[in-house]
């Protein structure tokens, strides 16, 4: 699992620091349902999805977006255990849901698209490097219940 210097742990919380989760979460989500629309059949209670409008417009869309960011927060304050949060997790994407683990980095890679755009020169390649270190750690903890 990846470890991460005083630097690194002090960049991703500055980006966090910078994110409205009502705002960034459902972008993310909505962004990978409509790039990637087979991710989609994860969300048959969630009402129509048929279309782009419809996807950026369904609340069940925009307050799951915000479920996802909120738990992001969680390891953003456990850097040091990205693994160990996210076990529950984890296991419940795995056995109950049965959620393809690699949505998990389509989802990372949509949030930061979602982030670059936001905060445009703010977010140097450094910046980006850094975060996606981050992520790929949230998303190969996520994923750890599949092998």
């Amino acid at each position: 699992m990846a470890e991460f210097t005083a630097n690194e742990k002090s960049i991703v919380s500055g980006v966090w620091a910078k994110i409205s989760v009502n705002e960034i979460g459902p972008q993310a989500l909505a962004r990978v349902l409509i790039v990637y629309p087979w991710t989609q059949r994860y969300f048959g209670s969630f009402g129509d999805l048929s279309n782009a409008a419809a996807i950026l417009g369904n609340s069940k869309v925009g307050n799951h977006g915000k479920v996802v960011l909120n738990a992001l927060d969680k390891g953003v304050k456990n850097m040091d255990n990205v693994k160990g949060t996210y076990a529950a997790l984890s296991k419940l994407h795995c056995v109950q849901l049965n959620v393809d683990p690699d949505n998990f980095r389509l989802l990372a890679d949509c949030l930061t698209i979602v982030v670059a755009t936001k905060f445009g020169s703010d977010f140097t390649p450094a910046i980006q490097a850094t975060w996606q270190k981050f992520l790929s750690a949230v998303v190969i903890a996520l994923g750890s219940q599949y092998f």
